[in-house]
């Protein structure tokens, strides 16, 4: 009897485009400057990006273009959440709540947003889509990243 392998990395497909976003806003203004810019129909997803079991959730906008085979998403990356922070000073204990930042994907922890763009026919232009998105003011500025060059990359395989 044969024996066969399957390699996973055989299925790790970078067929996906990554723009890094930075800008103030809440994702849902920006999911609506991207729309009427980009000319999107972005909605938030039922249920945000859960990462590491309740640790961080990051919210997910997401929108099929079944007429070019193409799914954008924008996905926040930066989670802030309270947590207690337990520490005692000389004989006393202090209660208190402090403010911890996670990110999505760490090796950029300055990008506020990532806007993927998985095409199928390989046809988006990506630097169309770069110099529209520096026509929004409240953007500051947007570029690209290589997907293959992430050490995370798998955080953003959803």
């Amino acid at each position: 009897m044969a024996l066969h392998k399957i390699l996973l990395d055989d299925f790790n497909d970078d067929s996906y485009k990554l723009i890094a976003v930075h800008c103030g806003l809440k994702d849902y203004r920006l999911a609506y400057l991207l729309n009427k810019q980009l000319e999107l129909n972005l909605a938030r997803k039922a249920n945000d990006l859960d990462f590491e079991y309740l640790k961080a959730t990051y919210s997910i906008f997401e929108w099929n273009n079944t007429s070019q085979y193409v799914t954008w998403n924008l996905i926040s990356n930066v989670c802030k959440k309270e947590e207690d922070s337990l520490y005692s000073v000389g004989l006393f204990q202090n209660n208190e709540k402090g403010l911890k930042t996670f990110n999505l994907v760490p090796e950029h922890k300055k990008v506020d947003y990532f806007i993927k763009i998985s095409d199928e026919i390989q046809h988006v232009n990506e630097q169309l889509i770069l110099n529209r998105l520096q026509t929004i003011p409240q953007i500051v500025t947007s570029y690209s990243i290589n997907p293959s060059e992430l050490k995370s990359k798998n955080h953003l395989i959803f």
